[in-house]
């Protein structure tokens, strides 16, 4: 089984496919639609956005409600010519290359999962939704994801496990913050008072915003990026600047909102306005009582197939959060084990992935025996 795994794994990480990519997606949903079609499942790759690709939606039949939705995406965060740069590798126990973990290997192990528990005639009904746009955010297709949500009595997200095997119970809510601010030019030299500096603003407000940050909540603003002026000798009449916030709940959401609010109002330079945008919101994944119950049943799996069940938090966010902010039980992190992702060391464990693979394929078969 893992030397077929292996080999399939080896032509989707030589795919190019990062976000926005078409082409290369396009590549990886076809891949899958050949194997599922195979397989006997419905399959349709439906498109929100030409430039962005192609989606996946494999069903098990024609039914509009299902058991298991398993969720997973076909982009990376790697350009175009990356897999050419630096193919599919093994050394050792690692198999190595862009989007290995993150997440070729994990759309691998689902489609294995399905296709042993329909051998095994232990399939209930599933659909398999694998997007093309998840590392930026999922803005095409985050409605078409939680329609088929809604329509499903929980969610397995294959995103990959934590470098200690553990899955993955929370996630930050996060959005990017786009801040652009508008002032006057004026000479430097000949009547800088005459002008109203954008970087001037800018500079205040990564001060500001620094100060929003609360590391026990969870509470994070970074200003990733920042830019303004033209040249040396002008007082700078425009800057803009990008925010990374994430947040664990909703009243430091609201909080972080309202101060926000108070500096557009009140800008430190007079004259400067101030217009903040957001863009990709995520809410917060939390479980609920019945996430505790898939997370028992996963624990009770482990110990029946000798895999210990860890659980962690972590401030990345994944298309987990939409779902589980619609009330739906999810469970994240449930693919093979890996590290580094979205860098050039991207790694696979590859003894992990028997492990996961037993877990996965019992979780599908055995969620619908509970009472979500």
């Amino acid at each position: 089984m893992i030397d077929t795994f292996l080999k399939d794994l080896e032509k989707l990480v030589n795919i190019d496919s990062g976000s926005g990519h078409a082409e290369g997606i396009a590549k990886v949903a076809n891949f899958f639609a050949d194997r599922y079609a195979k397989l006997g499942f419905t399959v349709s790759t439906p498109v929100f956005n030409e430039k962005l690709g192609p989606c996946l939606e494999v069903r098990t039949d024609g039914g509009d409600e299902f058991d298991v939705l398993i969720v997973g995406h076909m982009d990376t965060v790697f350009p175009e010519g990356t897999a050419a740069e630096r193919p599919f590798s093994i050394v050792d126990d690692r198999a190595y290359g862009p989007g290995v973990i993150d997440m070729r290997s994990c759309m691998l192990l689902a489609e294995s999962a399905l296709a042993d528990l329909l051998a095994d005639g232990r399939l209930p009904r599933v659909c398999v939704a694998y997007n093309c746009d998840e590392e930026i955010g999922s803005p095409s297709s985050s409605q078409w994801l939680s329609a088929l949500a809604k329509a499903s009595r929980c969610v397995l997200v294959v995103e990959p496990a934590r470098v200690d095997g553990s899955l993955v119970l929370e996630r930050k809510g996060g959005s990017n913050l786009e801040l652009e601010f508008q002032g006057k030019a004026a000479h430097a030299g000949v009547e800088p008072e005459k002008g109203r500096s954008a970087i001037t603003e800018l500079a205040h407000w990564v001060l500001a915003l620094n100060e929003l940050n609360d590391y026990e909540k969870g509470t994070t603003l970074n200003v990733g990026v920042a830019r303004g002026g033209s040249t040396v000798n002008v007082v700078p009449d425009s800057a803009k600047a990008s925010v990374d916030f994430r947040f664990r709940t909703e009243e430091e959401y609201t909080r972080v909102q309202d101060r926000l609010k108070e500096l557009v109002k009140g800008p430190f330079v007079e004259g400067v306005t101030v217009l903040v945008t957001e863009e990709h919101l995520r809410q917060p994944m939390s479980p609920t009582d019945k996430t505790e119950k898939l997370c028992r049943l996963a624990e009770r799996i482990g110990k029946e197939i000798n895999l210990n069940i860890t659980w962690a938090k972590t401030g990345g966010g994944s298309d987990g959060n939409t779902t589980a902010a619609l009330g739906v039980p999810t469970l994240d992190g449930l693919g093979p084990v890996g590290g580094k992702s979205h860098s050039v060391e991207e790694y696979l464990e590859i003894p992990s992935i028997e492990p996961r693979l037993k877990l996965l394929s019992e979780l599908i078969a055995r969620a619908p025996e509970l009472e979500l």
